[in-house]
């Protein structure tokens, strides 16, 4: 019996079909573009059910509207070549049938089950923890990939994996020693670069994430684009702490903003990174409208809350009229989506929707009354708790914009205790402690943002 190359049993009848579900694993691991030769390689093969299954599984990851439909012929061919499949197969298939008819629940269910019987299925637990995260369970991630450790322990992938779970529980020595550890096994483990990238931005280690970064750039070759363009968005998230604002536009315009412009985590990772450079006092230009342009398409899209709410900020904020018919759509999913989803798009994403559209109006009670309401819970829409962090930048804003001085001062100390020495956030409480008549804590608060430009300006780094 032939097995992939990380040992789980296939039943492919050709060396080159057992080399595409080779290269699908490893490069869907990688986050690298050679995944998506499974596509051709399931054309090539139709009565190969494992070729064709995963072949479903990437357009799946599409996360449109239309991404069961494009899913369906490969998931098709799959279920009619059932026959000559091995019981692991099969029960990657019943994973794929259940997510493409949006019964994540079951999808769960199989996935468990594959992963009890193989533990060296890391692509299974990759998929797995995929819809962990979209639903905000980060222990259930970090359960399914602890109990991968013993059989799987020699794969830096699933480190990396690990140390992304650990960092999502706030699990922040555990996420570093994991990520270290895959990154010992090899540098060229994305996933781990990026989970440590998570740590040391939570723990305001932001020269030491910029030099990590970027002495780890050598490493980004052919990646797909999400997580090229990620890995730039962390790296302009230091970059923005640091106060180098002409960088972080220069990461924007020159590596997140330049890929797969149709794709959700590239259009997502675009508004929220004009969305923070904003909000820190840098203008943009016209980069909302051209990005709207890309937005618009989303107008009906509530495949994801966690990606609605940005594609609604995007669209909201260049004026488009596209961001009252999401956010209508938004309305409909509160009352519609499925029963496991249902009560995170009423209870927290039509809040936060609202609350959105509402501060880009300049409805600033309103956005509070909204985004307040929804923040507790706003793990359960989706993302990392890094890309969550825009919606409490937005509630920051509509305090100080709505004259809510003390509210303020109260977050943005919080806030500081965790970047003591990020520039816009000190910026913020000099201009705050002006207005609150406190000129000691504003001189401070100065003094500290003069000390990070001089930092800077000594080293040679671009403003």
């Amino acid at each position: 019996m032939r097995t992939d190359y990380l040992g789980n049993p296939v039943s492919v009848t050709s060396d080159a079909a057992l080399a595409a579900v080779d290269d699908f694993i490893a490069g869907f691991l990688a986050y690298e573009t050679r995944a998506a030769n499974i596509l051709a390689a399931a054309d090539g093969a139709p009565a190969e059910p494992l070729l064709n299954a995963y072949a479903a599984v990437l357009w799946l990851l599409l996360e449109a509207p239309d991404a069961a439909a494009r899913a369906a012929p490969y998931l098709e061919r799959a279920r009619a070549s059932l026959d000559g499949a091995n019981e692991r197969e099969r029960k990657v298939v019943a994973f794929v049938s259940a997510w493409s008819a949006d019964d994540i629940p079951g999808a769960l269910s199989v996935a468990n089950a594959i992963l009890e019987a193989w533990p060296r299925d890391l692509l299974m637990l990759k998929l797995r923890q995929y819809h962990d995260f979209n639903r905000g369970d980060f222990p259930a991630m970090l359960r399914a990939a602890s109990r991968c450790l013993t059989a799987a322990g020699d794969i830096p992938q699933l480190h990396g994996m690990l140390a992304f779970a650990y960092e999502q529980c706030h699990l922040l020595e555990e996420a570093e020693a994991a990520a270290r550890h895959a990154l010992s096994l090899q540098r060229k483990e994305p996933w781990a670069q990026h989970a440590l990238a998570h740590v040391m931005l939570t723990q305001g280690r932001i020269d030491e994430g910029v030099a990590f970064l970027e002495g780890v750039r050598d490493t980004w070759t052919d990646l797909n684009s999400f997580m090229d363009t990620h890995l730039w968005w962390h790296l302009a998230l230091f970059y923005l702490s640091q106060g180098r604002f002409q960088a972080a536009l220069a990461a924007y315009d020159e590596h997140c903003w330049t890929q797969s412009r149709d794709y959700s985590q590239d259009q997502i990772g675009a508004v929220s990174l004009l969305a923070r450079l904003e909000l820190a006092g840098v203008d943009v230009g016209a980069r909302w409208n051209d990005l709207a342009g890309y937005l618009a398409n989303r107008a009906g899209d509530v495949v994801q809350p966690f990606l609605s709410l940005q594609y609604l900020l995007g669209l909201a904020r260049a004026g488009r009229p596209e961001a009252d018919q999401l956010l209508a759509a938004i309305r409909r999913a509160a009352l519609e989506a499925p029963d496991f989803v249902r009560p995170t798009w009423r209870d927290v994403a039509l809040p936060a929707a609202e609350g959105l559209v509402a501060h880009l109006r300049g409805d600033y009670p309103t956005a509070l009354l909204g985004l307040r309401s929804a923040l507790p819970r706003m793990a359960e829409v989706g993302g990392s708790h890094a890309q969550r962090d825009l919606f409490d930048q937005i509630v920051l804003d509509a305090l100080i914009r709505s004259d809510r001085l003390s509210e303020a001062q109260q977050m943005l100390e919080l806030r500081r205790s965790l970047d003591p020495d990020g520039l816009p956030i000190n910026q913020a409480l000099a201009d705050l402690y002006e207005r609150l008549d406190l000129p000691v804590q504003a001189a401070v608060a100065r003094e500290r943002v003069a000390r990070r430009r001089e930092g800077h300006a000594s080293r040679g780094s671009r403003p």
